[in-house]
């Protein structure tokens, strides 16, 4: 079998273009088995991961969980809302106290950029970034460049714009990552407060004007606006956002070609994309759900056949 390049999924900075296309292939394989009537495999039977959520989530947290259980792993589940890191323990403390139960594999949210990482160097079991702050979002750029390839045959060369909130999402910048070293060509849209200043360091295209933007791609990523993350006001209003930034059937019947609707979820109805857009045919939303399992499974098996057995 291939193996990684990596011991923990931390970023897609770290992953190597092979790494992505044996996890796509991995996840083709896992695609089948949860399309089956029996949907697990015993892959993982003597494996224990825990979940550590120190922000809410439900629709990674769910995901994830889904593809340990279908690999026949144990699963811990730890949601720090509730838990003595609100009492002051530190998240070494915490994560010390749950491998002492031996666990193989650590999946974590938190909402400091580079706590994955922090923690990768520090214990001595698999980590997987599940969302690091505003930083990283590896599993969901993958399933989402994996959508792009099973609806469009390859990423290669491919045209793909990323709207809304960049400023503050973790998935524009794992994606765009991962876009790159599959060989697509990125663009940014939306409001100037919303795009962060360096963003051209990184090569992608950057446009304010949404039918521009789709126009020029063969594929739209449209992301929620964050306003939990936002301190200050970066845009007059939603209802104003919506009017510039909304994604609606109009504007997609109207557009010389068929462009591919992506949205990471969760989706603000009526505010980044319109309910009929959401629900059409274009729109790939279901199958990213559906992928995400397929994707999650694949990093999860292969990083745990890098455990080292005593």
């Amino acid at each position: 079998m291939d193996n990684l390049s990596v011991d923990h999924l931390t970023g897609i900075l770290d992953l190597t273009r092979q790494d992505i296309e044996l996890i796509f292939k991995t996840a083709d394989s896992f695609k089948e088995v949860i399309n089956r009537p029996i949907k697990k495999v015993p892959s993982l039977r003597d494996i224990t991961i825990a979940n550590l959520f120190f922000e809410n989530s439900t629709r990674t947290r769910l995901s994830f969980e889904m593809a340990e259980k279908r690999l026949s792993a144990d699963v811990v589940n730890f949601s720090a809302a509730s838990s003595s890191v609100k009492k002051g323990e530190t998240l070494i403390d915490t994560v010390n106290n749950i491998l002492s139960m031996k666990v193989d594999m650590v999946v974590m949210r938190h909402p400091n950029p580079g706590a994955a990482k922090f923690l990768s160097e520090r214990v001595d079991a698999k980590v997987v970034n599940a969302g690091d702050g505003t930083h990283e979002h590896p599993t969901q750029a993958l399933l989402d460049a994996f959508t792009i390839r099973e609806k469009l045959g390859s990423v290669e060369g491919k045209k793909v714009v990323i709207v809304g909130d960049i400023l503050h999402s973790r998935v524009a910048l794992s994606n765009i990552y991962c876009l790159q070293k599959l060989g697509a060509e990125v663009m940014v849209c939306g409001p100037t407060t919303l795009i962060p200043k360096y963003i051209h360091e990184l090569g992608v295209k950057v446009e304010h004007n949404l039918r521009t933007a789709l126009e020029w791609c063969d594929v739209a990523n449209m992301l929620r606006i964050q306003l939990e993350r936002q301190d200050i006001k970066y845009f007059p209003s939603l209802r104003e956002y919506s009017m510039q930034f909304g994604l609606t059937k109009e504007i997609l019947d109207s557009l010389e070609k068929e462009i591919v609707v992506m949205h990471p979820g969760p989706i603000n109805r009526g505010v980044e994309i319109t309910s009929d857009v959401a629900d059409s045919k274009q729109s790939v939303i279901l199958q990213q759900v559906e992928n995400g399992v397929a994707v999650r499974m694949a990093v999860i098996y292969l990083l745990a056949s890098k455990i080292e057995r005593q």
